[in-house]
């Protein structure tokens, strides 16, 4: 009982960082006030930080690889899980305290077509942190544990039932045309 629960709280963790990381990639994240007098531009999750949606991705893949393959490689994705989650953890904390220039700045140059660092700061008179960094970062401490608590549950897990195993079920007396195609099902050809 306990070990269903971790299975399925883990992969829900995972699957939730996934979804969070998604949708707010396709969020406001920053709002840029300009000192030239323009309009304040938003950016966006996937501009202000391009690995968002790539990394978002990678978690609900990972969530489907933890919940179909065995326990060895169960804990290789859940250690990958771990990896991405700590990673963006780090990004996006870095985007939320030191609001960098880098962030703002390929939306910035789209919209005024100055480029280079002198000249961005030089327009940028405030740079506004919306809640979708901090939703994200939610997302990847999520992450973290959910891929921490499959990797430590993961060898505990129940593995694909009968109807998965491919070998041979030896059986006795004549074979008829129903035990025929359920030898097939099992993997086995019966002609042989």
């Amino acid at each position: 009982m306990l070990t269903r629960r971790a299975k399925s709280t883990s992969l829900l963790l995972i699957l939730l960082a996934g979804g969070i990381g998604i949708l707010s990639s396709t969020q406001t994240w920053l709002t840029v006030g300009r000192a030239d007098g323009g309009e304040a531009l938003e950016v966006a999750g996937n501009a202000a930080l391009p690995v968002l949606a790539p990394l978002s991705l990678t978690a609900l893949a990972l969530c489907a690889a933890i919940a179909l393959v065995g326990p060895v490689m169960r804990r290789v994705f859940a250690a990958i899980a771990v990896a991405v989650g700590v990673l963006m953890f780090v990004l996006t904390a870095r985007i939320l305290l030191q609001h960098p220039l880098d962030a703002v700045s390929p939306a910035l140059t789209k919209a005024t077509g100055l480029a280079g660092d002198t000249a961005l700061s030089a327009i940028i008179d405030g740079i506004a942190v919306t809640a979708w960094p901090w939703a994200a970062l939610v997302g990847w401490i999520l992450l973290v544990l959910g891929g921490g608590l499959a990797l430590i549950t993961a060898g505990r897990w129940r593995s694909g039932g009968r109807r998965y195993r491919t070998s041979p079920v030896p059986h006795d007396g004549p074979v008829d045309a129903v035990e025929s195609w359920d030898d097939l099902s099992r993997g086995t050809d019966p002609t042989r």
